[in-house]
């Protein structure tokens, strides 16, 4: 297999981990074995336990003293706040709803360059801005959900802050990953990451009843720390090494699609039209915006 063709089958597996990570997390959370920041310090902790044991096999890289608190936040914006509210609107939307609200993502970043970076903008990646948003409000405003305790809107504005911290930890994060290779900054990112995390989750970790779980439930909650976690943080630099930032930027269409396609055969979501609109919005405003064109407003 040709090392593109490898970057391609590591890109697509990385969005299938995430869009069947929607319902088995949500789904272990609603049984309540696991509350949402409890999970997350679990799911935090065993990546980067792995992360590190995995170091041991690779060379060592020195970290210059003065990006440790470049790590820190970058820590706190890409791991803590991203995945706390990642798990606790997973608790209340839906697969669907999530998935899909996740891939406005590079609207938020493209909005926050403008602000943070001064990036000129154009009109088209304006339009599409406007147009993406719009089917994020149709999405938590008319959404539903098959699940009577779920409370999609409160769920969707958790995922929507996840995204917005996620596009403001890959901001930080640009000299970062140009200065130090790619196992070297997660493995650090993680254990920071983890360290904040403690304070936030140790309640909730510590009134876990291991010995309440069932085979399915020790499965999801394993494929949601390796697979989920461990699994793609490892895939996506190895993906990133060899595909263009246009090819990449298309696989991010597919994570709702897979996402959407597992939860409705588990029968842990349905597709209707005000769910189809709202993605088509969105995915129309997620090409505009990564559409490239040189006119500036």
């Amino acid at each position: 297999m040709s090392s593109r063709n490898f970057a391609i089958f590591a890109l697509f597996m990385v969005q299938l981990l995430y869009g069947i990570n929607y319902t088995i997390a949500k789904n272990v959370m609603n049984e309540n074995f696991i509350k949402p920041f409890g999970f997350v310090l679990l799911r935090v902790l065993g990546a980067t336990i792995l992360f590190w044991v995995a170091s041991l096999f690779l060379p060592k890289e020195k970290i210059d003293k003065r990006d440790y608190l470049k790590f820190f936040v970058a820590a706190l914006f890409g791991v803590v706040i991203n995945m706390l509210c990642l798990f606790t609107g997973l608790e209340y939307t839906t697969p669907i709803h999530a998935s899909t609200i996740s891939t406005i993502t590079p609207i938020i970043i493209l909005i926050l360059s403008a602000l943070i970076l001064k990036e000129s903008v154009t009109k088209l990646k304006v339009i599409g801005v406007i147009i993406g948003i719009t089917g994020a409000l149709i999405l938590t405003l008319y959404g539903k959900s098959a699940r009577a305790a779920d409370n999609v809107a409160w769920g969707n504005v958790f995922v929507f802050i996840n995204a917005v911290s996620y596009s403001i930890y890959v901001i930080l994060i640009k000299k970062l990953i140009a200065k130090y290779h790619p196992f070297t900054f997660i493995k650090w990112l993680f254990l920071f990451g983890l360290i904040i995390l403690i304070p936030f989750g140790y309640k909730d970790f510590a009134a876990i009843e291991w010995q309440s779980f069932t085979p399915t439930m020790t499965w999801s909650v394993v494929f949601v720390v390796v697979g989920a976690t461990f699994g793609t943080y490892l895939l996506n630099p190895l993906a990133l090494r060899n595909l263009k930032a246009s090819t990449v930027g298309i696989f991010i269409y597919l994570q709702p699609v897979l996402a959407g396609l597992f939860a409705v055969s588990v029968g842990a979501d349905f597709i209707d039209a005000v769910k189809i609109g709202a993605m088509l919005l969105i995915f129309l405003g997620v090409y505009l915006v990564s559409k490239k064109q040189d006119e500036a407003v």
